[in-house]
């Protein structure tokens, strides 16, 4: 029996951690000696306000649970203008002793193009997913391998960070994830329900305006964007808010759980997620998305993954506290 394609689709987002116990969060962290946290973060102010979250254009899978669309408010907050980068994760793991749960469980997710491990250290293709290899030793200072370091590339987003790292991450750092919802109204940056961060044309006058797949998936891409696998943050311009890389690039983890059914339900004003689901909201799409396949770098697009889960494709953006 073949899977759907909306099953297909969505493995090529951020495969599932398997053959593993699915751990709660510890809290407790390391000591740290100093605030290193202090002047990493470059924050967006966004003003508080309502719109319109949801798929407007009905071009979501269904299980995903992009509709229907409901106004939503929200108060101020400020939010990162980029995913957290190697350096700045680096700081946060020399100043705690942090190990991420790629490191304990000493595998993580590399996409098969772009691994550079050895044949030893390439336990084999994700069930399910073939274009996903399980590498030994890949983990955020070796992003596809034992061939690659973090320090040739300081200034990509961080990656193989699981939800629970990113909640880490957080709490040395003082600050949260988003929820979905401020994530949804963040990307828009303004402009009501459009396809994209920037209008609904994927790419106007032939401009590239995100890093994700030009080819033929998984087997060629021609990186006609410039990129293949990550890029730099900053790559490309930014929203109408000042937000950079929210389509393509990396998935981005959210605070919240995810049930395909919650907007029926949702709260109008900021809204907190549901208190159970299936596994944790990612937004944003990554570099391995096509609008032939996994269309999910749309701003209305959604999907999960368990929490101790981690890939060479998701990382996160993070939120001060009020």
């Amino acid at each position: 029996m073949h899977a759907s394609k909306e099953t297909q689709a969505k493995s090529c987002c951020s495969p599932i951690r398997l053959g593993t116990t699915v751990k709660a969060f510890d809290p407790h962290m390391p000591s740290a000696e100093r605030d290193s946290s202090e002047n990493l973060h470059v924050d967006v102010q966004v003003n508080g306000g309502h719109f319109k979250m949801g798929d407007a254009f009905n071009e979501g899978y269904e299980a995903d649970g992009e509709v229907p669309v409901h106004e939503i408010s929200l108060d101020h907050y400020r939010i990162d203008a980029t995913t957290v980068t190697n350096k700045m994760f680096a700081v946060f793991v020399n100043d705690t002793g942090y190990r991420t749960e790629a490191q304990i469980y000493g595998t993580s997710a590399v996409f098969h193009l772009l691994a550079t491990a050895t044949r030893n250290e390439i336990v084999g293709p994700i069930a399910g997913s073939p274009w996903w290899l399980n590498v030994r030793g890949a983990q955020w200072m070796n992003p596809t391998g034992s061939g690659s370091t973090w320090e040739e590339i300081p200034d990509h987003p961080v990656v193989h960070v699981s939800h629970n790292d990113a909640l880490a991450y957080c709490q040395w750092s003082k600050r949260r994830l988003p929820t979905e919802a401020e994530w949804e109204y963040a990307a828009r940056g303004g402009l009501d329900q459009k396809r994209y961060a920037w209008g609904n044309d994927l790419e106007p006058h032939g401009q590239h305006l995100c890093n994700i797949w030009q080819g033929t998936f998984p087997t060629v891409d021609s990186a006609n964007d410039g990129h293949r696998g990550t890029a730099p943050v900053r790559s490309f311009a930014p929203n109408g808010y000042g937000l950079y890389e929210v389509a393509g690039n990396v998935w981005e983890w959210c605070a919240d759980w995810f049930l395909p059914k919650y907007y029926l339900n949702s709260p109008r004003h900021d809204p907190k997620g549901p208190t159970v689901g299936a596994g944790r909201v990612m937004r944003g799409g990554s570099y391995l998305c096509h609008e032939s396949y996994c269309n999910r770098y749309r701003v209305a697009a959604r999907t999960s993954n368990t929490p101790d889960s981690s890939s060479g494709n998701c990382g996160f953006r993070t939120v001060a506290l009020s």
